[in-house]
């Protein structure tokens, strides 16, 4: 009976465990035992069947949740794509000096938690002379100045692939690509199987052990829906190509603080975007092309 009560109570009980509770009891009696804020998030319906009008009410829930618990008035967008735009991203690996600004810009923008600190950008540092060689990279390398003497360094994150393994796996429909190219997680409607995470060939995918930590001070209070708004324990969560910026005609957080220029970003679908311009005249690198996963992240050498 302990377990029973464990499980409705109203402050542990979310989406992940009211699904389990159904196993053990009916599903009115979980209901009852829930807050009407609750309530209301356990039986909202995934983002992409909601109308307008239920997105507003349920984004207008969340700025008020939001700001109670952290004390600051919350924008929560669910703005939509950009006519006419594919997103693509490219990376010049000749550039690249394995600061990780770009890794601690992305934290702050997007909200990950600090404890444990997840991290959606992971610099690995390979050696000159065995190329681009994943199994033998360097994940943690801790020198006082980089670029180390004969490395060089590849940053991997979500390649927002065309072909996506991830998708095809979730067995609730919990992740897509959206028209504009980005694979986003509708977070309330993921059930944390992990699934995901198992077929991601890339490792970009993180799962929430415990409740998101987020700083008061330093929490960006400018979120999207399908981005960077908090997330819960349970819930798995991955690079959006910063969709609550660039959705409003900016660049990722990780583009505008790369101190050498190496990241590139833009419209595909624009013939004289700079990204267009990359894939036409560069060396480009698709990372694990052979699966045919189809990623709109390239790598290229900028000489």
């Amino acid at each position: 009976m302990s377990i029973l009560k464990d499980i409705l109570s109203p402050i542990k009980l979310n989406r992940r465990t009211f699904l389990k509770s159904a196993a053990v009891t009916s599903s009115a009696v979980a209901l009852s035992a829930c807050t009407k804020e609750t309530r209301e998030e356990l039986l909202q319906k995934d983002f992409r069947s909601m109308s307008k009008d239920e997105i507003a009410k349920v984004i207008q829930r969340l700025e008020e949740k939001y700001a109670k618990e952290y004390g600051k008035k919350f924008s929560v967008s669910a703005k939509e794509t950009i006519p006419h735009t594919f997103f693509g991203y490219a990376l010049d690996i000749s550039r690249c000096i394995g600061c990780r600004r770009c890794v601690y810009a992305c934290v702050e923008e997007n909200n990950q938690t600090k404890e444990p600190q997840l991290h959606w950008i992971q610099v690995l540092e390979m050696e000159k002379e065995l190329g681009i060689d994943l199994i033998h990279s360097n994940l943690y390398y801790d020198h006082e100045e980089v670029p180390y003497e004969g490395h060089f360094y590849l940053p991997v994150q979500c390649q927002q692939c065309k072909n996506p393994p991830c998708v095809k796996v979730c067995p609730v429909g919990a992740t897509w690509t959206t028209s504009d190219g980005i694979v986003v997680v509708d977070y309330n409607w993921c059930i944390g199987c992990r699934y995901c995470m198992a077929a991601c060939p890339y490792g970009a995918r993180h799962y929430n052990w415990g409740k998101v930590k987020l700083d008061t001070e330093t929490i960006n209070p400018n979120t999207h829906y399908l981005g960077n708004r908090p997330r819960y324990k349970g819930a798995v969560e991955k690079c959006t190509f910063c969709i609550q910026r660039v959705r409003e005609g900016r660049y990722p957080k990780c583009v505008e603080v790369c101190p050498v220029g190496a990241r590139k970003f833009g419209n595909l679908l624009d013939e004289k975007s700079e990204i267009r311009y990359i894939l036409e005249n560069k060396r480009v690198i698709i990372l694990k092309e052979e699966l045919n996963t189809q990623p709109k992240f390239y790598y290229f050498y900028g000489t």
